[in-house]
């Protein structure tokens, strides 16, 4: 990247700043004309006007009002013909004139500000667009010395002052250069000497503020570092979470929290401090000038060599003449400012041996599938310090051979692997496959014909789905459908992001290469997802997350069909094995004690969040049926005796107690409030307690089930009235927030709910042994009957993973790396440790899989467990970077080997 900031803006951006920089030049003779004319106004429009006004009757009292009169030009005769105004007419004229210049300078002013804003913003946009660009190309070994916080924070934050200031590079300088020269100018013309006092004065502004500055940039740079340090260390709090508490270094964290900030507040309260004493020695010199233009000015008004207007007009040019030159010294400041972020910017940006841009090329064409030989010749790699993690390894196999690689942690095994992918560049050597150098190969070829997984593979927090074609996603194949006004927009989209310097890439239209897959579109390429994660043991996993989820029912009424003969065919299936006791079906007519009460007052899934659990106690609606059925207060003796239970069992439990999650009324860091409440309410009585505490109290019931807390708080009569407060609720939803809710009907499908929920239509009884296993196996064998376990692992598909695939398992992570590489059916696999979190079986079992659905195709696999390599063709041990053995498995297993020895160690 070009490391000065005003080449690059100037490369970037040079047509539109010569258009802006004209427009500059244009406006300035209109400032010009806007100084002069006040002194007009003054001493022809008030002065002589009053002159004329006192003349006898009879003689003349009218003044030629032309274009020499607004501009002071011609002689006696003048240059341009005009016509007789009265005194007062003229004044008037003259007042209007000078109004319209302040508009035609305003309106300058506001297209030029507006231009510089878009050129400021398009610039920003070409910036990050290009830092990111850069990130993407940068070798994984600079990445894995990088902070991601840092990273982002200076994409999204240190670069945002650079736009502000790009769109003012040039034309700053130029727009308030022009006017303080144009006022300059125009008080040199009414007197020479006050013209020489106002330059020499703003000339000592020029010069003394900027050095005194000078200090504040080098402040401004030390923040800019210190905040950034700042960043990466609340980074690392947050990743290193579990060490610090599990270790008791909290406190340690804190010093160090407290150390990092008081070096922040240090910089910036010098900064204050200096930044200030700047702005009041400037603002003195501001004020100084009309001091002496008030004093000499007046002196040379009284002597007669100074008119009274052109004074006027030399104070009220003047007035205009700080602004321009105070907006410049802070320019200067801020050009000064970001130079040095942009230099930050810069040098964290330019790592060694970057991605060639063309080698990531979209229309590059991945080509015929890979052949022949993989050649590694002397393949070297040293860290920073050049010490050698890997060091003259040699061997040579087939694209299509199974190839075990083994050795002791520390053997340089696993830098083998990711240089034999291509992530790393070697220090020294090279890897061919097919006569062809691996590292000079196109991210097309790399990417779609190679396929690596490591020991934590990263998931972005999408769906299942996304995650498994996202490594089919190389470039667009299919343009996405718009209307007419999608197309309008999509095309000035286009343009702009092109003049922005951005990829004309559509992120709508349709990325998937099904055809890599072995499909021909979604629906195959569904099949095909499927039959894979079956392949690697995730099936089950996705199909209960898939019973969790939801299905559209006017997209798919045969499955929504489906689903509602599967709960007609659950209550006879549990019937016929004696398990119908083990749920509770949902009766609009009867109060479900297996449900909370949320959920019997509501008989539905919420669709708006006003209507959830936490929610109700506040919501508006409800609080009408309470009132109307007699409930409000018996909920809050039930919220009052809740507490008071809770208070009770959890007084000497420490936080992490199992209680807390079986009771799950009240969070532990809640627990002292609810102590002071009930101490209260014990003291005054529960009448006592104001309307929030009252809200707290009402909050609980709601998340009360009787056969599951068994508190004894819900009787019969109680569960009459909820079940007729239900029917009310029902009432005024229907005709106040239709939709709002998404009612149970036996004989509809909820759209709202889960399909688990929609099946069982009720609650398992609690304190069943075995109800949730048994239950399990029942929906499990009904959907397999009725075709529709494959509709639900498709909504499993659609179940979002959460940041880095939190809300999955180690393992389940695993399994689905596995999976997304399979999917695209690589020329060569190469595998790093990848199922380390497994057990031994599982392992083992995965294993095979793999290895019989890549027969004929390339497997490089670093393996954990010495003892698997029989199942490969080939195995290479290595031991401190070296390879110590080459051979089949049955070679290299004679005693004394290099292998033996691992396998005996095992």
């Amino acid at each position: 990247m070009e490391r000065n900031l005003f080449k690059y803006i100037w490369h970037h951006s040079r047509r539109e700043q010569v258009g802006i920089l004209l427009l500059v030049a244009i406006s300035l003779p209109f400032y010009f004309l806007s100084l002069n004319l006040p002194k007009q106004i003054v001493n022809q429009g008030i002065i002589d006007g009053y002159d004329l006004i006192g003349q006898a009757p009879g003689e003349q009292q009218r003044s030629l009002f032309s274009i020499d009169s607004i501009f002071g030009l011609g002689g006696e005769e003048g240059l341009f013909e005009g016509f007789l105004l009265d005194p007062y007419a003229y004044l008037l004229a003259l007042c209007v004139v000078f109004l319209a210049l302040v508009m035609v300078n305003g309106g300058f002013k506001f297209f030029v500000n507006t231009f510089k804003g878009q050129l400021g913003e398009r610039m920003l946009r070409r910036l990050r667009f290009e830092l990111t660009d850069r990130v993407l190309r940068f070798p994984i070994p600079f990445i894995r010395r990088m902070k991601q916080a840092e990273v982002a924070t200076m994409i999204k934050d240190e670069v945002e002052p650079l736009g502000g200031f790009i769109g003012d590079a040039f034309v700053t300088p130029a727009f308030l250069g022009g006017q303080a020269l144009t006022a300059m100018l125009f008080i040199m013309v009414q007197n020479l000497w006050l013209g020489l006092v106002a330059a020499a004065i703003v000339l000592f502004q020029a010069i003394l503020i900027p050095k005194l500055r000078r200090r504040i940039l080098d402040l401004g740079r030390q923040r800019q570092l210190t905040a950034r340090k700042l960043a990466g260390r609340v980074a690392e709090i947050v990743d290193g979470a579990i060490e610090i508490q599990a270790h008791d270094t909290t406190n340690y964290e804190r010093a160090d929290m407290t150390k990092r900030l008081g070096e922040i507040y240090d910089i910036r309260f010098e900064i204050f401090q200096r930044k200030f004493f700047v702005k009041f020695l400037n603002n003195l010199l501001s004020q100084f000038t009309p001091f002496i233009f008030y004093s000499a000015g007046g002196v040379l008004v009284i002597s007669g060599r100074l008119d009274v207007g052109a004074l006027v007009a030399v104070i009220a040019a003047y007035k205009d003449l700080p602004g321009p030159i105070k907006e410049l010294i802070d320019w200067d400041q801020r050009r000064n400012d970001v130079q040095i972020k942009y230099d930050q910017v810069i040098d964290q940006f330019q790592p060694p041996m970057i991605i060639a841009p063309e080698l990531q090329d979209p229309g590059q064409d991945s080509g015929p599938t890979l052949s022949g030989k993989i050649e590694v010749n002397s393949l070297t790699l040293e860290d920073d310090s050049n010490t050698k993690l890997v060091e003259g390894v040699s061997f040579d196999c087939d694209v299509g051979d199974h190839v075990a690689i083994v050795g002791p942690s520390g053997s340089g095994k696993d830098h083998l692997s990711m240089m034999l992918s291509g992530l790393i560049p070697p220090t020294s050597g090279g890897v061919k496959i097919g006569g062809r150098n691996l590292h000079d190969l196109p991210s097309a070829v790399t990417g779609r014909r190679l396929s690596y997984i490591g020991p934590n593979t990263y998931f972005f927090p999408v769906s299942v789905r996304d995650n498994l074609l996202f490594g089919l996603k190389h470039r667009p194949l299919r343009e996405a459908e718009y209307d007419s006004d999608g197309k309008t927009q999509r095309t000035a989209d286009v343009a702009e992001a092109l003049r922005a310097g951005n990829s004309d890439l559509d992120y709508e239209a349709d990325w998937v290469e099904y055809a890599a897959a072995g499909a021909s579109g979604p629906d195959e390429i569904n099949v095909r997802m499927i039959q894979i994660l079956k392949d690697v043991g995730l099936e089950d996993d996705i199909y209960r997350l898939g019973l969790s989820g939801t299905i559209d029912a006017d997209a798919h009424p045969e499955v929504a069909q489906g689903i509602l003969l599967a709960r007609s065919a659950l209550s006879d299936r549990l019937a016929s094995e004696d398990a119908e006791d083990l749920v509770v079906r949902f009766d609009p007519g009867a109060y479900n004690r297996n449900a909370t009460l949320a959920e019997n007052l509501l008989f539905g899934t919420p669709t708006n969040p006003i209507y959830g659990t936490d929610a109700l106690a506040q919501n508006p609606l409800m609080l009408q049926v309470l009132k109307e059925k007699g409930l409000t207060d018996v909920l809050l003796d039930m919220g009052y005796s809740i507490a008071k239970t809770m208070v009770e069992i959890f007084a000497d439990l420490p936080s992490g107690h199992p209680f807390f999650e079986q009771f799950s009324f009240i969070e532990a860091d809640d627990l002292p409030e609810f102590t002071a409440l009930i101490a209260r309410g014990e003291k005054s009585g529960r009448a006592a307690l104001n309307e929030t505490e009252q809200g707290l109290l009402l909050n609980l019931p709601f998340k009360y089930i009787e056969e599951r807390h068994r508190l004894g708080l819900i009787d019969p009569e109680v569960e009459r009235k909820l079940v007729e407060g239900r029917q009310r609720f029902s009432e005024l939803l229907l005709d106040q927030d239709p939709g709002a809710v998404a009612f149970y009907r036996p004989e509809s499908y909820n759209a709202a709910a889960s399909i688990q929920d929609n099946i069982l239509f009720g609650r398992l009884v609690y304190g069943q042994a075995q109800a949730a296993e048994t239950i399990g196996r029942v929906m499990s064998e009904l959907l397999e009957e009725l075709g529709l376990r494959q509709r639900v692992i498709e909504a499993g598909l659609d179940f979002n993973v959460g940041i880095a695939g939190s809300r999955l398992s180690i393992v389940q992570r695993q399994k689905l790396g596995f999976a997304r590489c399979l999917l695209k059916q690589p020329d060569v696999l190469i595998v790093n440790e990848a199922a380390a979190g497994m057990d031994s079986s599982t392992q083992t079992k995965l294993l095979e899989t793999v290895l019989h659905q890549r027969r004929g195709k390339g497997v490089l696999w670093t393996l954990q467990h010495p003892r698997s390599a029989e199942l490969f063709d080939h195995v290479l041990v290595m031991r401190a970077g070296r390879v110590a053995e080459r051979g089949s498995f049955a070679e290299l297993t004679q005693p004394g080997s290099a292998l033996s020895a691992l396998l005996a160690a095992e």
